[in-house]
């Protein structure tokens, strides 16, 4: 999708929700991994925090956070607040990528949804940038796209997905053409170089913790 078409943007959430499976429990789970280490008032850095969703999530369920959420679009940070309602007050946000954060020390960071959309290269410069803003041993949660790299896996697992967003009434005119979007549009690796470029990173102990289909999650820790 176009992350600043004014139509797009209005239809993220529901969309969202109907393409991730399990997005509101992979919400639920991020914030408890990321409780295990942040304390009741810490500061927790969200990357890719347009729509506000995750950011409502951890708003809610750990009230004296102190939340940052990071987004390159306008739109979907208008999105985010107004997602956020009145809990909008508590949560700042930030125009910009990972640069945009400020350098300091935060206690916990998420990224979902996000590094699909990034190359390679721009994604070990995130995560780099992102482990140099946190405290040593501060937990990263990750999840995004991750598909094996051999072509026969990777277009059995790209058809489950697309099987799956059509079951949930996302509109798809031809399943192949679908598909060859998804592949051309995004920046797919497989779950053994996710974990790979963690820990080229900086992050060490990495641990996937959500799979369902083509969408894997990972949290790990910076490096002390």
């Amino acid at each position: 999708m176009s992350f600043t078409d004014p139509q797009a943007v209005m239809r993220y959430v529901d969309g969202v929700v109907r393409q991730v499976p399990g997005l509101h429990v992979l919400h639920q789970m991020a914030g408890l991994l990321l409780h295990e280490c942040v304390p009741p008032d810490g500061r927790v850095l969200v990357l890719g925090a347009g729509g506000g969703i995750e950011l409502k999530v951890f708003a809610e369920t750990y009230p004296q956070w102190r939340l940052l959420g990071v987004d390159p679009s306008p739109q979907m940070l208008e999105l985010a607040a107004r997602t956020l309602g009145p809990l909008a007050p508590r949560v700042e946000l930030l125009e910009g990528y990972i640069d945009a954060a400020p350098a300091t020390e935060f206690d916990g960071a998420a990224c979902l949804l996000t590094f699909h959309f990034l190359s390679v290269e721009e994604r070990l410069y995130t995560l780099r940038e992102l482990k140099r803003r946190l405290k040593p041993g501060a937990p990263l949660v990750i999840a995004h796209h991750s598909v094996p790299d051999t072509p026969g896996e990777r277009m059995r697992w790209l058809q489950r997905h697309v099987a799956f967003i059509t079951s949930n009434g996302v509109p798809v005119a031809n399943g192949p053409s679908a598909i060859g979007a998804i592949a051309s549009h995004l920046h797919l690796l497989s779950p053994e170089s996710e974990v790979e470029l963690l820990e080229r990173a900086g992050f060490e102990r990495p641990s996937l913790f959500y799979a369902a289909f083509t969408f894997k999650g990972w949290v790990a820790y910076a490096a002390r």
